[in-house]
């Protein structure tokens, strides 16, 4: 059977989610003037940032924690862990960042050219994320990619995240697609390559921080041209 539906991940797949955290996070730290205040420096607290936030993000996608407990927590604790146990603090970060993020913009490379390629050649194009739903639809706006897609499927909007096959069964319903002629593209491991692959979905992993090297049965990009090797 012919592939003919798409589905790509959103962050650090198509938009650049690192990128476009960092420059709003550096921002908020500039207007607070967090380095004269506190004697902390930016570079370093974005790593802890960083690390907090990737496994906070984990644990929502293992449903150990929901998203409320990400947002009192991911500001909160990297400020913490310099010393700084300020509330007020953390919440005008957290506040601030998700109004703010959606100002920068950029896409992860080769995105715009590879939706052009895949649209050229008849695919239909949906979008797959486990972010919120509000910030994942201004995203896809403001980035200028949202017409490319036919649907594009948030995970507030079932109540759960990748790799839950309820999410992808949901996002097909939404699409009218059939799983034999759908293909996932994405840069999580468990949540895209593997949740994919367990509904019995074809997968491609974005393997963007070139971190695997023990993957046979999947196929691999480390760049979205790449993408053109297989569809």
């Amino acid at each position: 059977m012919k592939m003919q539906h798409v589905f790509f991940d959103l962050d650090n797949t198509l938009w650049d989610h690192r990128r476009n955290a960092y420059l709003t996070i550096k921002d908020l730290f500039e207007k607070q003037e967090i380095t004269s205040k506190y004697a902390i420096d930016f570079e370093e607290f974005h790593s802890v940032y960083h690390d907090i936030n990737e496994e906070l993000w984990e644990r929502i996608r293992d449903g150990i924690i929901g998203k409320e407990y990400l947002r009192e927590h991911r500001f909160y604790d990297s400020f913490k862990h310099f010393g700084i146990d300020n509330k007020e603090l953390a919440l005008y970060f957290e506040e601030n960042f998700l109004d703010n993020i959606v100002s920068h913009n950029q896409l992860v490379e080769g995105a715009e050219d590879i939706l052009e390629y895949l649209k050229a050649k008849n695919y239909t194009l949906h979008i797959i994320s486990n972010g919120f739903q509000e910030v994942t639809e201004r995203k896809c706006t403001l980035s200028g990619i949202a017409p490319y897609f036919k649907t594009i499927t948030s995970a507030d909007a079932i109540g759960v995240r990748k790799p839950n096959p309820r999410i992808f069964e949901y996002s097909l319903g939404l699409s009218e697609a059939r799983k034999e002629e759908s293909i996932l593209i994405g840069d999580d491991w468990i949540a895209d390559a593997m949740g994919a692959t367990d509904f019995g979905m074809d997968a491609i992993f974005f393997d963007i921080d070139k971190k695997r090297d023990d993957i046979s049965k999947i196929k691999v990009i480390e760049n979205l041209l790449q993408l053109k090797n297989y569809l």
